[in-house]
């Protein structure tokens, strides 16, 4: 008779660790807290909940992001199935609309006749066969509990998202449609700066009065890089903001044919349109503050906020002292993590720990040889990574080509980007037909 596999959390890595584990053949008792305990960012109880942004990265397979996906459909991945399905445009990435997104995830799992969804909050990690992909708003409970069966304090950073305006609000005789470079369908929608508007604006972002921490987070806050609220980078310097979230390069302004001083730029958030986010504005600026500042941006001065950017924090493990690159836990051999809490950073990144947790479970259980993909494709790099990264300097990781061995050539950046990932779909196809 066949072990039933724990699966708790229900978010990315938790819907695709027990899809692939119930697409094996084991049963799959998927467990997630919501809603009868709601974490400080989630707002519904669906699975895999965005409660970030709505893009999943490039779609161009010789970036990163992109790659990492299309490993994710080779193996069958039922995260991304779901989000090729509710695709908004875009431009070069794949973005989805998030409420289609996670009813579709949430039908496709539990339609599965192998998984059973259970509704309860997991206080301790369970004794028999498990994957713990809870992600980085996991349980004050079983939070303590993981520290205690690692024998070490978890760790943890910060995370901020960004507000949402309704596409109607916004004053299209300032801003235009158009992707940078003219790269992909013209999708963002874009709101120029003059030098005397940016600094006016960063003058007031960063004097802005931010929102206390709650009583989950502690004072020593320690922000993640890839992440940071606009205001923090904001402080960096004057022109931070201009070589970040608000470069103007390749976005030329319609109405005078120049390149702004800087450029907000506004992504689709929903199938309908009617819903955008604005791109790298995580905040944790109050919300009065948040309105504020953000209509003195030209374009979003009548902006209306169906969401205000908010701040919570991320719980990870070490992972390095903890996990092998197969996503098994060193010190018993039926446990599996999964997810944003193994510090591997992003929507897909999830996904992918998350799903490679689910097949080693199964073929744990079944008697099978584990799988460790290899280090030339994404997966396999990124899992190897937080396995064996500097455990005394281990912060989370998101796709990107760094993190690959080497090529034997030296190339350009955009002929190497594409030997990588040539490289890496080569070696997962010989790896899918060889186990």
């Amino acid at each position: 008779m066949t072990q039933m596999l724990t699966v708790v959390g229900g978010g990315l890595a938790g819907s695709e660790a027990a899809w692939q584990a119930a697409q094996r053949g084991l049963d799959v008792a998927l467990v997630e807290m919501r809603p009868a305990l709601m974490t400080p960012a989630h707002v519904t109880d669906q699975l895999a909940e965005l409660v970030c942004s709505n893009s999943l990265g490039s779609q161009l397979v010789d970036r990163a992001s992109g790659l990492l996906k299309e490993e994710l459909r080779r193996l069958g991945s039922v995260v991304v199935a779901c989000a090729d399905e509710t695709a908004v445009p875009a431009g070069g990435a794949l973005a989805v609309d998030r409420e289609r997104f996670a009813q579709l995830v949430t039908e496709r799992v539990t339609s599965h006749p192998r998984i059973a969804l259970v509704r309860a909050e997991v206080q301790q990690v369970p004794d028999g066969p498990a994957v713990i992909a809870t992600g980085p708003l996991t349980s004050p409970a079983l939070a303590e509990d993981i520290a205690r069966l690692a024998g070490q304090e978890y760790l943890y950073f910060y995370d901020a998202m960004a507000p949402i305006v309704t596409r109607e609000s916004v004053d299209m005789t300032v801003a235009y449609l158009a992707s940078r470079y003219e790269h992909g369908e013209a999708a963002y929608l874009n709101c120029p700066l003059t030098e005397a508007e940016y600094d006016r604006f960063v003058t007031e972002l960063v004097a802005a009065e931010q929102a206390p921490l709650r009583d989950f987070e502690r004072e020593d806050a320690q922000f993640f890089e890839a992440c940071l609220p606009v205001e923090e980078i904001a402080r960096r310097g004057r022109d931070a903001l201009r070589y970040g979230p608000l470069k103007p390069l390749g976005l030329p302004d319609p109405r005078t044919g120049d390149i702004p001083f800087g450029v907000v730029q506004l992504r689709q958030d929903n199938a309908a349109a009617t819903l955008y986010n604005l791109v790298g504005f995580q905040t944790n600026l109050k919300w009065g503050e948040q309105a504020r500042v953000f209509q003195l941006i030209p374009g979003l001065e009548q902006a209306e906020f169906v969401r205000y950017g908010v701040m919570h924090r991320n719980t990870f493990i070490n992972a390095p002292t903890l996990l092998l690159p197969t996503m098994q836990f060193r010190a018993r051999a039926e446990l599996f993590f999964g997810g944003q809490i193994t510090g591997t950073e992003g929507y897909m990144e999830s996904t992918a720990s998350g799903c490679l947790a689910g097949i080693n479970a199964a073929r744990h259980l079944l008697g099978q040889p584990l799988l460790e993909l290899p280090e030339a494709t994404m997966i396999g790099a990124l899992c190897h990574y937080v396995a064996t990264a500097e455990p005394k300097r281990f912060q989370p990781m998101k796709a990107n080509f760094g993190i690959l061995p080497p090529l034997e050539k030296r190339l350009d950046k955009r002929r190497r980007y594409a030997a990588y990932s040539q490289r890496a779909l080569l070696a997962l196809d010989e790896y899918i037909a060889s186990n």
